[in-house]
């Protein structure tokens, strides 16, 4: 960084690298006097860049929020790793308007290194991921996230323009006390003051979101994600599956996620509970558990299992 426009920017990664820096370590980092460092933090200023000068024993340069973004001074390392996760955001649905995370990774790979770029190149055309990936209308918008998150931060009740599973519109008073990620689709769980209850709203159906005056408090030990997994499990759906599996509850909590059912140990070992669309998925599933079972009902489940069993009894033949 012999430049000094070089040394400009060296100053300005700096700055992003530690909360603040001195006068002194600023020199010596960059091999100039203290003056010189002055007069660098000036030219960033002219530019926009909020660099402010604290005087005093522990005062020292510091990079303030401003209207509008710095230039962002990235390592090498520093690079792959936001670019990877810009990566795995758009794969799995993770971001949410999907124009940004292609956007932001297209600036970022335009300015690496050519032999970096390249190498970076084959990871992304190699990689791939066990989980589905998320179509893109279910990606929330990201002023909703932004939105959702600051009122749940500064416990400050919502409204919001909501479409139900079926398409109806309604307009709910919300205070939300935490975001979920889940399974490819954001949701925010929160007291519904439209039915009094707890309840769980998916991001992408929100159609607008406004933070309003008033305030409530989280309460004690909620957790979102048991909130979110027991509100998916208890959808309804076109049957209730009651089935007692002969095993313990901490077996078939390793293989059957809060999210598709609600698991009781008992005496006579694990009642689950489920709703689901279609009773031959559930005859698999319970097959594919590997675990004696007792269907309580429905006694249409009963059938379904057999068919199931005479499939594959028909496969094994073959």
């Amino acid at each position: 960084m012999s430049h000094p426009a070089g040394r400009v920017l060296g100053l300005l990664e700096l700055l992003q690298s530690h909360h603040r820096l001195t006068g002194g370590d600023l020199a010596n980092r960059l091999g100039v006097d203290e003056r010189t460092v002055r007069r660098y933090a000036a030219t960033l200023v002219d530019l926009g860049i909020p660099v402010t000068a604290d005087r005093g024993r522990y005062g020292g340069y510091r990079l303030l929020p401003g209207y509008k973004l710095p230039p962002l001074m990235l390592t090498d390392d520093e690079a792959v790793a936001v670019l990877l996760g810009l990566v795995a955001a758009e794969r799995l649905g993770l971001g949410t308007e999907q124009p940004a995370t292609a956007t932001a990774a297209a600036k970022i790979r335009r300015v690496l290194p050519a032999a970096l770029a390249d190498r970076l190149a084959a990871v992304r055309e190699h990689l791939a991921f066990t989980l589905r990936r998320v179509e893109p209308d279910a990606r929330p918008a990201t002023g909703t996230l932004l939105v959702l998150a600051t009122a749940a931060r500064e416990g400050r009740r919502v409204r919001m323009a909501y479409r139900s599973r079926s398409g109806a519109p309604s307009d709910r008073e919300l205070d939300p006390y935490g975001l979920v990620f889940h399974v490819g689709r954001w949701y925010v769980s929160g007291h519904d003051h439209h039915s009094g209850e707890v309840r769980t709203f998916r991001l992408d159906r929100i159609a607008e979101v406004t933070a309003g005056e008033g305030t409530f408090t989280t309460p004690d030990g909620f957790d979102p994600v048991a909130q979110v997994t027991r509100s998916l499990a208890a959808v309804p759906w076109a049957h209730e599956v009651e089935v007692l599996l002969e095993t313990d509850l901490a077996t078939v909590r390793r293989r059957v996620p809060p999210s598709v059912a609600e698991l009781t140990a008992t005496a006579e070992g694990v009642l689950l509970r489920a709703r689901v669309e279609r009773l031959d998925g559930m005859a698999a599933l319970l097959a594919g558990l590997g675990w004696p079972f007792t269907v309580v009902a429905p006694d249409a489940l009963r059938d379904e299992v057999a068919a199931h069993a005479a499939r594959l009894a028909a496969w094994a033949r073959r």
